[in-house]
């Protein structure tokens, strides 16, 4: 078969009429055939769920695609005729193996070239299934051809002598993955040993839903880890995937010629897909045909006030006219997106002024600190929302400038209410680990909030436990270092009862560019202090500096009011740039970490046009492999979704997802209630472009 797949592949079969793809996940995750991967990449934005069944093992892994030519995945494994450890720790749970996998592009498909794709599974875990592989696709009409080389697992049967043998004899032979090496990149094993080839077709039925896989595997399961060897009475795998609808697909096959899997992924795109119709949203005001004949000083601004935060999302504190300017100073609490709310807040203004004012401002600021002026011409928007002109010429006239104080008349000011609370259900999880593969719980979060000035603030939290299971939670891991992480399981279980954070904070700008923050008391679950921040983030620019210090003492396991004997000072300086190429958010911090280490930690991340992020961090310092212990590095992955995609009633807030492989001591960082970047968040140039559109609605 795959001899067959050589000359088709490399002179491009070209003849037949190339169906629309759709490209589907893999027992493993990640785009693929069964247990094999193709070189199809989801599009751009795709996030995919997928479990899978194939005895001895069940996978669980998550999928996501920040870029067309980039794939990743984590993912857990689970053999079940393994124990993970003694019983007296992990009772009869079965063993679990953490890995992250990633694919990347290299070649696009085209008339006579197939797609070509390099990729390696369990680059970041023990390397217990850990592979490297070079893999080519090529459509005919409904039938999508695969063909790869594999090192590592996916080649485990060894077809062929490494061609890289020539290069230097270590690559003849491969090193026996060893759970020593948990959470490591096994760099030292890459595309070392005998490979094999590997490959299989696709073929979408003329029933759309279904589409059907034939694989040939590389493996010949006798190089299982754990010396969990399975039979094999044929390479050949015969599978089928059912599209149950737009984010379902179910999957069935018949693998090794002896055993059956069954699969389920769940997956959207959070790049093309439409968020919900915000139906429980108030409805714009609408424009009127004529003007309203009041003059701005006889108008009732309490009244307009109040339609602005309930209609507009702005809590307003003053109100302003400099000539024929109307300005809104006032703090958005409601809509993401920046046009949305500056579209809502013109239309009513133009219901509430007469014919004197051409121009609305909206100034939008955080606990008074003045972060972007929208102005937009009265005339230009009027015949925009009545469909007379094009939006792009209301685009090409709205202007977005930096807050500066001028003299202005004051129509109408106020102190919005000082006291703010919500209470909300919160969950907190645990991974992986050897008490068991998931220990979680339910709490009751009530959060409040105290304005003494608008720029001097209380905030705390209480948190109360509803459910869990915690009574599993016994392991605590080793460390070299102070334990500033490794104590997670007495923060979890010692009280039902905590207060995660309490703390007074101040802001000032400093410069119309230049912003600082102070900041004491219970500052996360693990500590309190105090500390400052100052951030340059010039108005229009991609880029922006930051620094923070902080001087922080160990809390009382319970989260109450106690403290333990740790402290320390911690801070970094940290550089953030938005590139226009690929939507691609960097910020590279240096500094000094919570068990004193010094260290640097790279975040990089793709913002796609509707504020969805997924992003990874790599953290190293000068903690040595055996201070550090597991892992060597910090490293982790996260998606962070606004809720505005997914709900249907605004709001500014956002979901956020992180997964690390391990908890360690090594590189670990304050984790503050505040940061000046996300509170100057509206700042970005490229959020508020991407959904200009939005001013209308």
């Amino acid at each position: 078969m795959k001899y067959h797949l050589i000359p088709c592949l490399l002179l491009g079969c070209c003849t037949w009429a190339v169906a629309e793809p759709r490209y589907t996940q893999s027992d493993f995750g990640g785009v693929g055939l069964l247990q094999t991967p193709s070189a199809r990449m989801a599009p751009a934005g795709e996030l995919s769920l997928t479990a899978s069944r194939t005895d001895p093992y069940s996978r669980y892994s998550v999928s996501f695609q920040p870029f067309d030519w980039l794939e990743g995945s984590f993912r857990y494994t689970s053999i079940s005729n393994r124990d993970y450890g003694p019983e007296s720790l992990s009772g009869s749970q079965s063993y679990k193996d953490k890995a992250i996998d990633a694919k990347v592009r290299l070649l696009e498909e085209s008339h006579w070239v197939p797609e070509i794709a390099l990729g390696a599974r369990d680059i970041g875990g023990t390397g217990l299934f850990s592979s490297e592989y070079f893999v080519g696709n090529k459509r005919l009409g409904n039938f999508d051809l695969s063909l790869g080389l594999a090192w590592g697992y996916i080649g485990n049967r060894g077809d062929i002598d490494n061609p890289l043998g020539w290069v230097d004899d270590k690559f003849d032979e491969r090193p026996t993955p060893n759970n020593d090496q948990v959470g490591d990149f096994n760099g030292n094993s890459y595309f070392r040993g005998s490979p094999s080839f590997f490959g299989g077709v696709t073929y979408q039925t003329p029933w759309d839903p279904l589409s059907l896989k034939l694989e040939y595997e590389g493996n010949d399961y006798q190089h299982e880890p754990q010396n969990n060897n399975q039979i094999q009475d044929s390479p050949i795998n015969l599978g089928l995937v059912f599209k149950a609808n737009d984010t379902v697909d179910l999957h069935a096959a018949w693998e090794r010629g002896n055993t059956a899997m069954f699969g389920i992924t769940l997956h959207t795109n959070f790049a093309t897909r439409k968020a919900p119709t915000k139906s429980f949203d108030p409805k714009p005001e609408p424009v009127p045909d004529v003007k309203p004949a009041t003059a701005p000083t006889d108008v009732q601004w309490a009244g307009v006030a109040k339609r602005l935060q309930n209609n507009a999302g702005y809590t307003v504190s003053r109100i302003t006219q400099r000539d024929s300017e109307l300005i809104v100073y006032g703090e958005q609490g409601r809509y993401f997106h920046t046009p949305k709310a500056v579209g809502r807040a013109s239309r009513i203004l133009d219901n509430s002024v007469n014919d004197k004012i051409d121009w609305f401002t909206l100034v939008d600021t955080r606990y008074s600190l003045p972060v972007q002026e929208v102005s937009l011409p009265r005339d230009t928007f009027r015949e925009v929302v009545q469909e007379d002109r094009p939006l792009e010429d209301l685009r090409r006239v709205t202007e977005q400038n930096v807050p500066v104080p001028h003299q202005e008349k004051t129509l109408f000011a106020q102190k919005p209410d000082p006291f703010t609370y919500g209470l909300g259900l919160g969950y907190k999880q645990n991974v992986g680990g050897p008490d068991g593969f998931l220990l979680y719980q339910f709490s009751a979060d009530l959060t409040a909030e105290y304005r003494f000035q608008p720029d001097l603030w209380w905030s705390g939290t209480l948190s109360a436990n509803l459910l869990n299971n915690y009574d599993k939670f016994k392991y605590d891991a080793p460390s070299g270092l102070p334990r500033v992480r490794t104590d997670l399981r007495q923060y979890m279980t010692t009280s039902d009862i905590t207060m995660p954070t309490f703390q007074m904070n101040k802001v000032k700008q400093l410069d119309q560019d230049l912003y600082g923050m102070l900041y004491g008391g219970y500052l996360e679950s693990m500590y309190a202090g105090v500390g400052g921040e100052a951030l340059y983030r010039p108005m229009g620019e991609r880029w922006a500096v930051g620094v923070d210090m902080n001087w922080v003492k160990q809390r009382d396991f319970n989260q109450g009011f106690g403290m333990r004997d740790y402290s320390t000072v911690t801070g970094n300086a940290t550089l953030y740039y938005r590139s226009s190429f690929q939507d691609i958010l960097g910020a590279l911090s240096v500094g000094r970490y919570l068990a004193r280490d010094l260290g640097v930690t790279l975040d990089l991340s793709r913002e796609f046009s509707n504020g969805v992020r997924f992003g990874g961090w790599v953290t190293v310092t000068d903690a040595t492999k055996e201070e550090y212990g597991e892992g060597s590095f910090g490293k982790g992955i996260y998606f962070s979704i606004p809720f505005d995609e997914l709900m249907s009633s605004s709001t500014t807030r956002r979901a956020s997802l992180a997964w690390t492989p391990l908890t360690r001591d090594g590189g670990a960082a304050l984790a503050r209630s505040y940061s000046l970047y996300s509170l100057t968040e509206r700042r970005n140039i490229d959020l508020f472009h991407n959904n200009f559109y939005k001013v209308t609605e």
